[in-house]
């Protein structure tokens, strides 16, 4: 009965959210009050458990979700995006500037959601396509798929970072191997692009697209400023959890504490924000603050949307769903694929990543025990596995599939050939990676 009940509440999501175009926010909560009586709750039991499940997993990353934004915010007011892409660009050559924008790509949307990014560096797929004689469609495929591999798995993005505190994983180790899946996933989807690329016909009457965001020939950027309020956090939060290994390779006294503080998510990105001012240094403070409005303004957003996301998880977590699960997939590898599965399904289904994160990171909440994910980098893992199903595939009823094909004047079916098969060979790539380094880790 509960499998049923689940497969409701989740059909459910799906259903409100492309067919009634409602806000995942209320269809989230309404399917655990769905899913909450249907499981026998009692009324206060079931306001109880959502309000728990709702500030819970708010308390542990609402602030590092808003100061993400404000990071990724100023980078882009700033021009601070395109230092970062030119920069990459230099390092790698002209010749192998399609990794090189793959890469930029990849960099860019840690802090930046990828459809912002899509739109922030599609006009260097056009000079770098004159430049090097390449067709402009690797490019674009290139910079997509780079794009969306830091999207789906590399804190502080909404969806890994919202999956880290339902599932109680270390964020540090997500990070640390979400970038291990991550760069390898994206440059699949760069390979891909530049077999595909050549073959696909841009649209002939190219109409010039520009982003209605905020032109940024504002400030000199240098590398290092660019870089810094990205770098610096990711570097901090990786120290603390390296510092907090069992074996506490750094000691247990002072260096441990002050890694534990200024590794600490908030307090990494945080320091984030601050390394974000001398990029803003000559552009008007009253400018600077509506950034940061506009910024949290977006971050609310999410931030609501997780938090409906844990309190569906809270209400599944009352019953004993591991029952449901056959003794078949009783394992770490059954779970992590099980993850995957369905994290796709629902992907696919409804088309948000974020949301196929969240759903599924709740569903899976209860049944971490179950399929033996008890280990600190074994609940890691889990979380990317999802981030890798929640990858695949990006198609017509994802905003970032449009966004792609619209900036780069692809139609349908090469949109289809070009950007949906991508997200396909990474979602799977990702998940033989994920399965490799359960045995590893």
């Amino acid at each position: 009965m509960e499998i049923l009940i689940l497969l409701v509440a989740v059909g459910f999501i799906v259903f409100a959210t492309v067919r009634l175009k409602m806000h995942p926010i209320f269809s989230l909560v309404l399917a655990a009050i769905i899913a909450g009586f249907s499981f026998g709750m009692q009324p206060k039991a079931l306001m109880d458990t959502i309000a728990d499940g709702f500030g819970k997993t708010l308390g542990s990353i609402g602030l590092v979700i808003a100061f993400g934004t404000v990071i990724g915010a100023y980078l882009e007011k700033t021009g601070a995006t395109n230092v970062l892409a030119t920069s990459i660009l230099k390092l790698v050559g002209l010749k192998h500037s399609p990794m090189a924008l793959n890469l930029a790509g990849f960099v860019v949307s840690i802090p930046v959601y990828c459809d912002s990014g899509f739109v922030i560096l599609s006009s260097l797929t056009s000079s770098l396509s004159k430049k090097s004689n390449i067709p402009k469609l690797v490019f674009a495929i290139a910079l997509a798929s780079g794009l969306y591999a830091a999207h789906v798995f590399v804190p502080p993005t909404p969806g890994p970072l919202a999956a880290a505190a339902i599932l109680e994983a270390d964020l540090g180790l997500v990070l640390i191997l979400g970038l291990v899946v991550a760069i390898p996933v994206s440059l699949v989807g760069c390979y891909w692009g530049k077999i595909i690329g050549p073959k696909l016909q841009e649209l002939e009457v190219a109409q010039l697209r520009t982003a209605n965001l905020e032109q940024t020939k504002k400030t000199k950027t240098t590398s290092l400023k660019a870089f810094l309020p990205l770098v610096l956090p990711l570097v901090l939060i990786g120290l603390k959890s390296a510092a907090e290994y069992p074996t506490y390779p750094f000691g247990e006294g002072v260096v441990l504490n002050m890694l534990s503080l200024f590794g600490n998510p908030i307090i990494a990105l945080l320091i984030g924000v601050l390394c974000c001012l001398p990029l803003a240094r000559g552009i008007e403070k009253s400018k600077q603050s509506q950034w940061i409005i506009e910024a949290l303004r977006s971050a609310g957003l999410i931030v609501l949307i997780t938090g409906a996301g844990g309190a569906f998880g809270a209400v599944l977590r009352t019953v004993d769903m591991a029952s449901m699960i056959p003794t078949a997939v009783n394992s770490v590898v059954g779970g992590l694929v099980t993850a995957f599965i369905i994290a796709a399904l629902v992907k696919s289904a409804q088309g948000s990543s974020t949301v196929a994160i969240i759903t599924t990171a709740a569903i899976l909440a209860p049944l971490m025990e179950n399929f033996g994910l008890v280990l600190v980098p074994q609940k890691a893992l889990l979380v990317l596995a999802i981030g890798a199903g929640a990858m695949t595939v990006s198609h017509i009823n994802d905003s970032y599939f449009w966004v792609v094909s619209q900036l780069s004047n692809m139609d349908l079916k090469n949109s289809l050939l070009g950007h949906t098969i991508a997200t396909f060979f990474q979602g799977v790539t990702a998940l033989v990676l994920i399965v490799i380094l359960s045995f590893l880790v």
